[in-house]
């Protein structure tokens, strides 16, 4: 994994974006020394959403399982969103 100051990212973009998506590597971006975001591949992107909703999956069935008393109803959900 390569860390870059954003200014050095913002000169040499093409290059590492070329690097990200080629040769799948990760950047992170810098300032001040310090991390604050990360450049990553659309691969790598669709993976990490998957484990994402892998989690909230399970942490639904979870609370399911457990019959917990702090689930909203699905009625109540679509009737905030305006579906019913």
């Amino acid at each position: 994994m390569t860390r870059l100051a954003v200014a050095d990212a913002r000169r040499d973009l093409s290059d590492i974006l070329n690097r990200v998506v080629y040769s799948g590597e990760r950047v992170i971006l810098t300032r001040h020394g310090k991390d604050i975001a990360a450049i990553i591949s659309s691969k790598d992107l669709e993976a990490l959403e998957k484990i994402e909703d892998m989690v909230d999956v399970t942490e639904a069935e979870k609370r399911l399982s457990e019959g917990r008393k702090d689930a909203i109803p699905y009625e109540a959900i679509r009737k905030e969103m305006g579906l019913s």
